[in-house]
């Protein structure tokens, strides 16, 4: 992909990431980059903004699997439920201050929603932002694998939470891969496929 010289507003060329205009395929590239980032940004704000009320989406839920007979069909998932939100309910009446932890959880999940705009703005001066991303994507296997046993949860339980890391991970990667073709367009780093003097 070639690229082409933005000249700024005293008419000098500039030079570097910043002073060029990506050619179309270029623009292909950051829209699509976007888009996977958008996709991760709003999974973590939703994940963010339920995490608030747990004790009412349990209930919820709870009254959902009752009332609709599934109950009888995911028995597991049902006592599972149950067993949560009943938890919930008790820790919620007696010890209301448990679940500033949660909402702590919840402001975490908002908080790395915004670290992703920046990438969203410049991938490549950001892609750290990226990489990181997949890094935590990967922490989360071990984190749920342990904890879980640890904390007594289902392994059904502990696989939902391993696929979150594994579904924002396939965006990511693909951003990842999208940013560094762009890098390399953009002449920041030498194409690591080619063999370097």
């Amino acid at each position: 992909m070639s690229v082409v010289p933005l000249v700024d507003s005293h008419g000098a060329k500039g030079d570097g990431a910043a002073a060029v205009r990506p050619t179309a395929p270029g623009r292909r590239d950051i829209l699509a980059i976007r888009i996977c980032l958008i996709i991760v940004i709003i999974g973590l704000v939703v994940s963010g903004v339920t995490a608030f009320p747990l004790r009412e989406e349990l209930m919820l839920g709870r009254d959902i699997l009752n009332s609709t007979g599934l109950s009888a069909t995911f028995p597991d998932l049902a006592f599972w439920v149950q067993r949560v939100a009943e938890g919930l309910e008790v820790t919620g009446d007696d010890y209301p201050f448990l679940a500033y932890g949660t909402d702590w959880l919840a402001f975490a999940h908002l908080a790395i929603a915004v670290a992703f705009v920046g990438p969203l703005i410049d991938p490549v001066r950001n892609v750290w932002v990226t990489v990181w991303g997949l890094i935590m994507c990967a922490g989360i296997i071990p984190l749920a694998l342990i904890a879980g046993a640890v904390r007594g949860l289902p392994i059904g339980w502990q696989l939902i939470d391993i696929s979150f890391g594994v579904v924002a991970a396939v965006p990511l990667t693909i951003a990842l891969l999208l940013t560094r073709r762009l890098e390399r367009a953009r002449g920041n780093v030498p194409d690591r496929r080619t063999p370097q003097p």
